[in-house]
């Protein structure tokens, strides 16, 4: 009888081994996804940011450019004045307000992997309250 306790309680024991090595490789599995889907997200977010930056960056080069042309053509006839100082305008204008929209995205991002390093205080404090 004592043998057939004792198998038991190794099957037992064996069996709550299994179940919790289940259980942690479960849980790092979800913390390992959670993690791509932030770095996926954060890969996102610098593409798009760098997208921006270009397109300021472009406009800003292209308002210059347009500005000393103004500056030549004034010395020219008469319209042409209007024409160049419009296109400059609309170029330096559209790169003020990429360079602000660039800005706000850089001060507003969210921490890096905020999410997983939730999950992983949650993780920590559960693991050290004491079980009821």
């Amino acid at each position: 009888m004592a043998e057939r306790e004792g198998a038991a309680a190794r099957g037992g024991l064996l069996q709550s081994i299994k179940h919790l090595a289940q259980t942690l490789l479960g849980a790092a599995q979800t913390r390992l996804e959670i993690l791509a889907t932030e770095i996926e997200e954060e890969r996102v977010r610098l593409e798009q940011m760098l997208l921006v930056a270009l397109a300021a960056a472009f406009c800003f080069v292209m308002g210059v450019v347009l500005a000393i042309a103004l500056v030549v053509v004034y010395f020219w006839d008469t319209h042409r004045l209007l024409a160049v100082g419009m296109l400059a305008a609309a170029f330096l204008a559209a790169s003020l307000v990429l360079g602000l929209i660039l800005r706000d995205k850089v001060k507003t991002r969210p921490k890096p992997f905020a999410i997983t390093r939730g999950e992983l205080a949650k993780d920590r404090a559960m693991l050290r309250k004491p079980q009821a």
